[in-house]
């Protein structure tokens, strides 16, 4: 979901005529160009130094720092709005809150997403800053900038979102942050109620691969993003992650399990404020959904090249390793 991201092959697509007299020779010769391409980009890219495959660069670049602020006005206001909506649907009288949560939080996400893209692409989270480095996007060092951006922006919005709610709320609800396990009174004196470590661990992974693998690479491929357009794809994006913060709510239905995260920056701005309770497992909410981007690496790094079109391998992170190796 990078801005400067371009559609090197868009172009060369619509000049393809799929007619019904010449349907296999097309497809042949487009998947020709293709390979051509990307033997061309790495090519090109071969005598990079390490500091320009890093990005070191754009630590000193002001249209980089000027972008993290979209991160960081982005993000607090997504940790505001996301925490009020978590509050405030458990605190309603509905049958189903975790549904109406989940449905607000898909709209609000889309909307959040689309207007932050035009400054920094959108990102708003670690996962998807994490993911894009990763694939090759951007550069690391743009990831850590916006990385920093977000938790800052997360810190923000944490604390915005305290300044308004009482202190009952405020404890009831944990700042709307993310928990796997609260303390409760019990019949014997305080009780911790929540979820295993384990399966928060293995719920934040797979809601994370699953955020990944069935919306996000339709952004990182420019030829899905080119056909669908930008505000279908970002729609998607915003839909599946309402869809999987209701499976992770309803599949477990225990009392002080937050549902995943799936955005480490917004677990720790909560974290960050509250504190308390809310550092038990915190880990969790960065670990998972960071191996959770590795996975989705290596998988695209498996299927046919002609599945999985990206303009990333300046910054591509095997094209790292392979160049780091190589200089020994």
């Amino acid at each position: 979901m990078d801005a400067t991201s371009g559609n090197v092959l868009g172009d060369e697509e619509s000049q393809l005529s799929f007619g019904s007299s010449n349907k296999i020779q097309p497809t042949i010769s487009f998947t020709q160009k293709q390979v051509s391409i990307l033997d061309d980009e790495k090519k090109k890219y071969t005598c990079l130094t390490m500091a320009e495959r890093l990005g070191l660069p754009d630590f000193f670049s002001l249209d980089v720092w000027r972008a993290s602020v979209g991160e960081l006005l982005g993000s607090a206001v997504l940790v505001f709005m996301l925490d009020t909506i978590v509050i405030s649907t458990l605190e309603s009288d509905v049958k189903m809150p975790n549904l109406i949560m989940s449905i607000l939080i898909a709209i609000t996400l889309t909307i959040l997403i689309l207007a932050v893209f035009p400054v920094s692409g959108g990102h708003i989270s670690p996962v998807i800053t994490f993911s894009s480095a990763l694939v090759g996007l951007i550069s690391m060092s743009r990831a850590i900038i916006y990385i920093v951006a977000q938790c800052i922006g997360a810190i923000l919005g944490a604390l915005a979102l305290k300044a308004v709610l009482s202190s009952t709320i405020e404890q009831r609800f944990s700042l709307g942050g993310c928990t796997v396990t609260v303390v409760t009174p019990g019949l014997n004196g305080p009780e911790i109620v929540g979820l295993e470590i384990a399966q928060a661990f293995w719920l934040e992974f797979m809601c994370t691969f699953a955020l990944l693998f069935g919306s996000l690479w339709m952004a990182y491929d420019h030829r899905q993003s080119k056909a669908l357009g930008l505000i279908t794809v970002m729609s998607i994006v915003g839909l599946l992650a309402g869809i999987l913060v209701f499976i992770s709510t309803s599949v477990t239905a225990k009392k002080g399990y937050a549902g995943a995260g799936m955005n480490p920056a917004r677990c720790f701005g909560a974290a960050f404020v509250r504190g308390g309770h809310l550092w038990n497992g915190h880990w969790i909410f960065w670990v998972g959904p960071g191996l959770a981007c590795f996975a989705f690496y290596f998988y695209i790094k498996i299927i046919p090249s002609n599945h999985f079109q990206t303009d990333g391998y300046k910054y591509d992170f095997l094209a790292i390793i392979e160049a780091l190796f190589n200089q020994r």
